[in-house]
């Protein structure tokens, strides 16, 4: 006789990157069982949301970004639900219940909520006008906006707020950067980069007002201006809040189950207040680290489809993460600790003419963080040569030249 198994029915919460790649996984280890049921609150399919800054600058198309269509979940028999996020989770009787009213039992529940794009909580922040950059349909309404209006405004001088912008002025607006810190992309560069990077935005056209605070939005049927702290105002058609972002975790609370930033996982992705609930993402905190970059993600991914498998040979120990910037024509890259401290030092390269800059912060022999501007292709090599904690003295001389002059400078030792 045949040994067939009863299914066991997986419910996932978040049609995203981060729960889909979650399932694409658990299918290569075993198709056969889980029943699976997916809920999104997008009436899509799963599509790469990293890639809505090149389909705002008009480089793709909403087609060409969609990862898994409608056809690929029928074709592996995964049941759905778009456009009906999940509302409750009953974890005494183990069922979830949508928006539309639809209730369905689960053995195990991934939870990949994402997150929510904050909006500064200032009067006018409902205005029609006012978006975010956080989905397909915000993405559209920029466009539509760009066709009949000349102004924007984008909030946030961060990687989303860069690439909106970029975006923006590519469909023909005008557009002026606000950000409340001094430099740019504070978060992953440092002053000297972030300076490269304004002159190079600012010579595409871009406007910037730096530490700058913003108190109202102006108008009253539609968006009309910005005032800011010191008394400015900036007309504008537009504003785009991309200020940041915050995991999407209220679902989970009001659940119980246990959250700090984010919703609290152990090295399985195991949430810790139910064995039988996972999460991964935007939405989760690993040893006190929230991660809103897609490498990270795909981590998480392949540890938790293996436990959901059965398979628990894998454990997740965080992610070095590093940041590249989706504008045509400007190269930048940015990994790990790019502050440093008094442990630490700099390796520093300065070629104003090409315009490059390369950063390696160093403690004792091993790569703990990195800049690069303009010349970033040695970037995922550092990023290597810090994930592994490579012993950097022999190749430290020439190291800011790159690869292939470090290599060629340590061959003779190696023979």
């Amino acid at each position: 006789m045949n040994d067939i198994r009863p299914k066991l029915h997986l419910v996932v919460i978040g049609n995203g990157m981060a729960g889909m790649r979650t399932v694409e996984e658990l299918l290569k280890f075993d198709p056969e069982q889980y029943s699976i049921t997916v809920f999104g609150a997008e009436p899509h399919g799963n599509y790469n949301r990293i890639l809505l800054s090149p389909v705002l600058a008009g480089e793709k198309t909403i087609g060409d970004i969609m990862l898994n269509d409608r056809a690929w979940y029928t074709d592996r028999g995964i049941q759905l639900h778009a456009g009906d996020p999940v509302v409750k989770i009953d974890r005494l009787r183990r069922i979830v219940t949508s928006k539309k009213g639809v209730d369905v039992p689960y053995d195990r529940l991934l939870i990949a909520t994402g997150s929510k794009p904050f909006v500064i909580p200032v009067p006018g922040h409902q205005l029609p006008g006012v978006v975010a950059f956080r989905d397909i349909h915000d993405v559209e309404a920029m466009l539509e906006t760009s066709r009949t209006h000349r102004r924007a405004v984008v909030i946030g001088g961060g990687l989303l707020g860069l690439e909106c912008a970029n975006g923006l002025a590519r469909n023909g607006m005008e557009v002026t950067v606000v950000h409340v810190m001094d430099s740019l992309m504070e978060r992953q560069l440092d002053k000297p980069a972030a300076a490269l990077l304004q002159a190079a935005l600012e010579a595409r056209g871009l406007k910037f007002l730096m530490q700058a605070g913003t108190t109202e939005i102006l108008g009253k049927d539609r968006v009309t201006g910005i005032r800011f702290k010191d008394g400015r105002e900036v007309e504008t058609d537009l504003v785009v809040m991309a200020a940041g972002i915050r995991p999407n975790i209220d679902l989970a609370r009001s659940c119980g189950l246990h959250c700090e930033r984010a919703i609290v996982v152990d090295d399985t992705l195991q949430t810790l207040s139910d064995p039988r609930i996972y999460a991964v993402g935007e939405c989760v905190e690993h040893r006190k680290a929230v991660y809103g970059l897609v490498a990270p993600l795909w981590e998480q991914a392949r540890v938790c489809a293996a436990h959901l498998a059965g398979l628990g040979h894998k454990r997740y120990p965080g992610s070095t993460v590093s940041t590249k910037l989706k504008v045509t024509g400007i190269d930048l890259f940015s990994a790990g600790d790019f502050i440093g401290d008094a442990e630490t030092e700099d390796l520093v390269l300065r070629d104003p003419r090409r315009g490059v800059y390369k950063r390696i912060v160093v403690k004792g022999n091993t790569i703990v963080g990195a800049v690069l501007y303009g010349d970033v292709k040695d970037g995922p090599w550092y990023l290597d040569l810090m994930k592994n904690a490579v012993d950097i003295a022999p190749m430290r001389p020439k190291l800011l030249f790159g690869q292939r002059y470090c290599e060629a400078a340590i061959a003779p030792l190696a023979a």
